[in-house]
């Protein structure tokens, strides 16, 4: 069984009249990367702060590994800390940036070059030493800080939106590197990002946040194909919704057609709003493969890279607009071009019912 690392018992923290924080409840296991992954203001980052002892809380309980540590001072708490900005002190050398911690700790001095020039090599600067952080790119200082944040073993590694100053190919070399390592020393790490395919893509688990609550805990899958509220679902990828009356035994009637969906049991016979995602919607299917078979006029075609997204009006459908990503291979084979008109199909299962 899998011990638990921290243990957030009904946290909450306020600013004056505004509730930052309201009833957090978390358990994050021992050797996990999980991400709190919001919008701006969603309490996330106060979240981590409150974690780190840099803010208080009004109310609850944080447990490490069993022991309370709610109102320990940051210094007595066992973690290290990443911050957007990187947090590097200027004056310093790599190899001093790296110790400072170490130095704390009254490390032996042969230990201490040991451990730097072992910690360089694991985030690949070998040779840096004597360096100083404005002489190092901002995908170098980032390596420089969490080198010195896992210097001293911490059971714990915070890190702050970590990647958020660099540009776009650093930020996705860098975030799995971060993660290669976080597997490699195993390290339990909590991420702060407002980035979804960054908690998508190095994530066990997300923590998706909004004004102050959890609105969902899940694996990236589950967040991602099983979104358990419309925020959740729109927040995190590209979503059509379809509005419908669930009539039982997962068909629901939607405008002029009745579409089927995999259900649970206890799926109320009411309306609700069902959720597919561009990429699970197939071209020209078949029957044996996909329940639900619509047809519309292509209204837009966009170009996006690696793959392209189709605007079509749907035939029957209140809300008669989907969005329809395809690949380029198919956009060619099918003859797609604005003004086609489309037979697409999607499987039930790929249907996800959200409620009302």
């Amino acid at each position: 069984m899998q011990e638990v690392a921290l243990k957030i018992k009904n946290v909450k923290k306020t600013f004056g009249d505004f509730t930052a924080l309201e009833g957090i409840d978390l358990e994050i296991m021992k050797g996990e990367l999980v991400c709190f992954l919001g919008p701006s203001g969603c309490g996330k980052t106060t979240l981590l702060r409150v974690i780190a002892g840099l803010e208080e809380c009004d109310k609850g309980e944080i447990l490490q590994y069993g022991k309370p540590i709610t109102h320990l001072p940051p210094a007595k708490r066992d973690y290290g800390i990443v911050f957007q900005s990187y947090a590097l002190f200027p004056n310093l050398t790599v190899a001093k940036n790296i110790s400072y911690g170490l130095k704390k700790q009254e490390f032996p001095k042969k230990e201490i070059k040991r451990k730097v020039k072992e910690l360089l090599a694991l985030v690949g600067l070998e040779g840096s030493e004597e360096k100083y952080p404005s002489e190092l790119s901002g995908g170098q200082q980032q390596r420089v800080a969490f080198a010195r944040a896992i210097a001293t073993n911490p059971a714990l590694l915070l890190l702050d939106e970590p990647l958020s100053a660099l540009d776009a190919r650093v930020r996705e070399h860098l975030r799995q590197e971060i993660r290669e390592l976080q597997k490699n020393i195993g390290v339990t790490t909590i991420m702060v990002t407002h980035d979804q395919e960054e908690a998508l893509s190095i994530a066990d688990k997300i923590v998706v946040m909004n004004h102050g609550t959890i609105e969902q805990i899940g694996t990236p899958l589950e967040i991602y194909h099983r979104p358990n509220s419309l925020f959740v679902a729109d927040f995190v990828g590209k979503i059509n919704l379809i509005e419908g009356l669930h009539v039982g035994n997962g068909i629901f009637e939607c405008g002029k057609l009745r579409l089927e969906a995999k259900v649970g049991e206890n799926t109320p016979t009411k309306e609700g709003k069902l959720l597919v995602r561009p990429e699970d919607i197939k071209l020209s299917p078949e029957p044996a493969t996909c329940e639900n078979i619509l047809e519309g006029d292509v209204l837009k075609v966009t170009f996006l890279g690696s793959f392209c997204r189709l605007e079509m009006s749907i035939k029957g459908l209140l809300e008669d607009r989907l969005i329809v990503d395809v690949s380029h291979k198919n956009l060619l084979k099918h003859a797609i071009g604005e003004g086609s008109l489309l037979k697409i199909g999607i499987a039930s299962e790929d249907l996800c019912y959200l409620g009302a």
